[in-house]
């Protein structure tokens, strides 16, 4: 079955082009034009990944992306013509897994969905379920699906992404550019700050507490680790 594409967009003309791209490369596609119909829409119709733009009539991109986050964590690529760096660093701490500055080439928006969903795809694929530090994290891939003492956590795909990246060999220091190239799937030059926007989402949801971390274990001068141990 195809994955289910939503376009976010009040500009008409770029919405049916984003919807041609997306079409001829085998993906279902919704639309919408304003945020309040992209909030019903990936709560009704369950998408696999929102093309949010943050300029919309009637909500702002940010603050529809926080709503998503509070019932879903489907796949978010947001498309803006802002092009700061803390633009996006607001952007990913919105729940963003993914960010296209405009103009940008619709063939490299596909690359980028066909990323995100791989990314995702791949995940699901790996039959394994892992148990650190004694089960106070478990990871199912097969699921997707994360515990922490005991209690199932909601991730972001990118969330998922550094968490699965960093448990592949726990204790490994992993650099901010190799997260992104890993997360990713593809090169992504620069921004290394958007990973510690990803890292603090996920410290929120994985800590006792955030600000004391136990689990995800900042390297100074290096990047992150898993601080804890396989089981078995």
């Amino acid at each position: 079955m195809a994955a289910t594409v939503l376009v976010v967009e009040d500009e008409a003309k770029l919405r049916d082009v984003l919807r041609s791209y997306l079409e001829r490369a085998g993906y279902a596609v919704l639309t919408a034009g304003s945020g309040a119909e992209a909030l019903d829409l990936t709560t009704t119709a369950a998408p696999d990944l929102v093309l949010l733009d943050l300029r919309l009539p009637d909500i702002p991109g940010e603050a529809v992306a926080q709503e998503i986050r509070q019932v879903s964590d489907v796949a978010i690529l947001m498309l803006t013509a802002k092009a700061g760096e803390d633009d996006r660093i607001r952007g990913f701490e919105a729940g963003a897994d993914d960010y296209l500055t405009k103009p940008f080439s619709p063939r490299e928006l596909v690359l980028r969905v066909q990323a995100i969903l791989r990314r995702g795809q791949a995940a699901a694929d790996r039959k394994v379920r892992e148990s650190f530090g004694g089960g106070e994290l478990v990871i199912d891939s097969e699921r997707r699906e994360a515990f922490v003492r005991g209690a199932p956590v909601e991730l972001t795909p990118t969330e998922w992404g550094v968490l699965n990246a960093l448990a592949t060999t726990p204790g490994r220091v992993y650099s901010r550019a190799e997260l992104i190239n890993r997360v990713r799937g593809y090169e992504f030059e620069g921004y290394e700050r958007t990973v510690d926007s990803h890292v603090k989402n996920l410290r929120r949801k994985v800590e006792r507490d955030p600000h004391h971390p136990a689990i995800v274990a900042t390297v100074l001068g290096g990047g992150y680790r898993l601080n804890l141990r396989r089981d078995g």
